[in-house]
């Protein structure tokens, strides 16, 4: 198994099509942006994938901004395919993640989860994440 951090230089047809089966295991009803326009501006965004062999097993991504308050990563579509679930993928993933906000000297890394993703939430708090009492809302547009 390889982890990585992808960049411009990794796009394939193939990697996008395999992105594309394994996002609809996190969410089939929501729209796909290809990898293509995610990495048009590198340092806005971190992808960490998973491969075994040539298959992408995995990914994680973490947006990265700034504000008043600070730098900040956000993370997003954490995904390991169910047939690679239980093997520390995620956790992988995260580190990797975590390693790259050290890198960027972020204040702050956020994420969302479903209080039904009982093992990613267990997975985060382990990392040291901690449930901030805040609420979310949301526009679609």
């Amino acid at each position: 198994m390889e982890i990585k951090l992808l960049s411009q230089k990794d796009l394939t047809e193939g990697l996008q099509e395999q992105l594309s089966k394994l996002y609809v295991q996190l969410n089939a009803e929501l729209k796909q942006l290809s990898l293509e326009k995610i990495l048009e501006e590198d340092e806005h965004i971190d992808i960490a994938a998973s491969f075994q062999e040539e298959e992408l097993i995995g990914i994680a991504m973490m947006a990265n901004y700034k504000v008043i308050s600070g730098y900040k990563g956000m993370i997003e579509d954490v995904i390991v395919s169910e047939a690679h679930r239980g093997k520390g993928i995620g956790r992988k993933l995260m580190e990797v993640l975590l390693q790259q906000a050290e890198k960027r000297k972020l204040d702050d890394i956020l994420l969302f989860s479903g209080h039904h993703r009982t093992a990613a939430i267990s997975l985060y708090k382990s990392l040291g994440f901690t449930l901030k009492n805040s609420g979310l809302y949301i526009k679609k547009f």
